[in-house]
């Protein structure tokens, strides 16, 4: 083993170490047996058993779990009917455009884009009447519209990968277009559909500001829960919550992972089968 692999592992490992120790620490005193936030007392389950009984902390839970699944579910539509009108445009310059607009959400900075959909909300709220206005449909607008364009970026590789030829031979054979996609082109783009797909649903999971613009008093979600708390004090039952979402967004990953690599194999062995 040479002495530049040796560093360029340790590196690696250090870089590693910085990213995740903070987790680890976490995760370490949400089974600490007392307050405490630097010295271990001992083993203990209870800020679990205290987070299942806190009631608001579980709506807050529920709430976020409902709009991430919803909010990901609608985006997953529209940005796949999206990339693939972006993918059959013909004119290069339009299809330039389209993507600049597309990439917008993404680089700007969410408190700009929080406030501008909030004074967007109450500015059509006001023009028919209402003045609570802010709630579900307007978070859950919020979140479909930073999601699109994560969606449209994970799709659209796999669009580009695909051959059309397939599509317009479907076609000839007598298959309709509608049936033609879905029969050829969507088994081919599922795998960017469902990564968008799980990214829009952790995106809308840990999105604070925006939510934080853009909802009512009636609909609280975790990340905003666990903002009005720290004003207080932050217990270990938020370590407990937080350990358990890494844990279920780590095993999340690692399916995604699996039925990509999985994925991946099954097109190696199509093409050289081909050949």
């Amino acid at each position: 083993m040479t002495k530049t692999s040796t560093v360029s592992k340790l590196y690696i490992a250090l870089i590693f170490l910085f990213l995740y120790a903070p987790m680890i620490v976490m995760m370490v005193f949400s089974f600490n047996g007392t307050e405490s936030t630097y010295v271990f007392s001992g083993f203990s389950l209870q800020w679990y058993e205290r987070l299942f009984h806190d009631r608001a902390t579980m709506n807050a839970l529920k709430n976020t779990v409902v709009l991430a699944v919803v909010s990901a579910a609608v985006s997953t539509v529209m940005g796949t009917l999206a990339a693939v009108g972006i993918d059959s445009m013909k004119k290069k310059y339009l299809k330039t455009s389209v993507m600049t607009v597309t990439n917008i959400p993404m680089m700007n900075p969410e408190i700009v884009t929080g406030i501008s959909m909030m004074l967007l909300f109450v500015f059509a709220g006001t023009m028919f009447g209402r003045r609570n206005v802010l709630g579900f449909w307007t978070i859950l607008i919020a979140h479909v519209s930073f999601q699109l364009p994560y969606i449209i970026l994970s799709v659209l590789p796999k669009l580009r990968q695909t051959d059309p030829r397939i599509y317009e031979a479907a076609q000839d054979l007598g298959c309709h277009p509608v049936k033609a996609f879905f029969k050829v082109v969507f088994p081919a783009i599922l795998p960017g559909i469902v990564a968008g797909a799980i990214m829009a649903f952790t995106l809308s999971l840990d999105d604070f500001i925006i939510s934080y613009f853009t909802n009512g008093p009636d609909f609280q979600t975790l990340p905003i829960q666990i903002f009005s708390m720290t004003k207080k004090r932050v217990k270990p039952d938020m370590y407990a919550l937080s350990t358990l979402i890494f844990a279920a967004i780590f095993i999340l990953l690692i399916l995604m992972n699996f039925a990509q690599s999985k994925s991946d194999k099954k097109q190696r062995a199509k093409r050289e089968a081909e050949k």
